[in-house]
């Protein structure tokens, strides 16, 4: 199943999506899919980002060759951040490449979107409280990530965690295709086996460490290639089985997308 939260009118709402269709649902989808009976057309639907989290916890280092690509040493245990609920944008919205950053990078990552509240899951009981998973660029000011030696300010800026199109349900996550093709080349291309450590891992460890609520995401690292930024390109993330978030960047912006 595939779940969006969208915009009609005036009106926000989360919603079942059905080839062109969309099924507007009541409340939060956490709580239950309960359809109110509207059938919109999805054109007629702007695509926000699928989730409003609390916290987005991410996991740094989680390939092996990203891990060598960056000349970072073996991490012991998964190595995690936090990137401010500030930081979120949907498709169609716009990163802003801050003034004070040389590079800022594009990162391709599987993210699980949590589903129910709860505190030291149990690697095995991880699949229940994960609603389904989505789609996230972490854009990372690379420079600044090395001149501060820790992540806040470069992985925290505004616009800085564009999520979408959509959360999968039903979604597989250890063995999917993760790419990014920058102008039209291929950049990152793996596969979501190739993570070091579990979707279901990643959950129970971090629920060891803080309380996980409805909507926060746990985004689960990129693989090798990642690549810069600059005005007039094109990006594109793509997981198989979610879909893909595609932009352009004019001027200072990347405009993010549905294709």
């Amino acid at each position: 199943m595939k779940i969006i939260y969208g915009q009609y009118g005036n009106e926000k709402f989360y919603a079942r999506a059905e080839g062109e269709k969309v099924y507007p649902v009541k409340g939060l989808p956490y709580d239950g899919i309960c359809e109110d009976g509207r059938v919109l057309n999805a054109k007629d639907v702007t695509l926000l980002a699928p989730c409003r989290p609390g916290k987005i916890v991410a996991v740094g280092l989680n390939y092996l060759d990203h891990i060598k690509e960056m000349n970072d040493p073996m991490p012991d245990e998964p190595v995690i951040f936090l990137k401010p609920p500030s930081a979120v944008i949907g498709p169609n919205d716009a990163i802003v490449l801050p003034k004070r950053a040389e590079r800022v990078d594009f990162e391709a990552e599987l993210a699980a979107v949590i589903g129910k509240k709860c505190r030291n899951v149990s690697i095995e009981d991880a699949d229940s409280v994960i609603f389904g998973y989505t789609c996230l660029n972490d854009v990372s000011a690379r420079d600044l990530q090395k001149v501060d030696g820790q992540w806040a300010r470069a992985k925290g800026y505004d616009t800085f965690s564009p999520i979408g199109p959509c959360i999968v349900t039903d979604f597989d996550p250890s063995d999917a295709p993760i790419s990014s093709v920058l102008n039209g080349k291929v950049q990152q291309d793996a596969t979501t086996a190739l993570m070091m450590r579990s979707a279901q891992y990643l959950v129970s460890f971090i629920s060891s460490v803080m309380t996980l609520e409805p909507g926060d995401v746990i985004s689960m690292g990129t693989p090798q290639g990642v690549n810069q930024l600059k005005d007039g390109d094109t990006i594109e993330i793509r997981i198989g089985g979610i879909g893909s978030l595609s932009g352009s960047i004019m001027g200072s912006f990347i405009f993010i997308g549905l294709n």
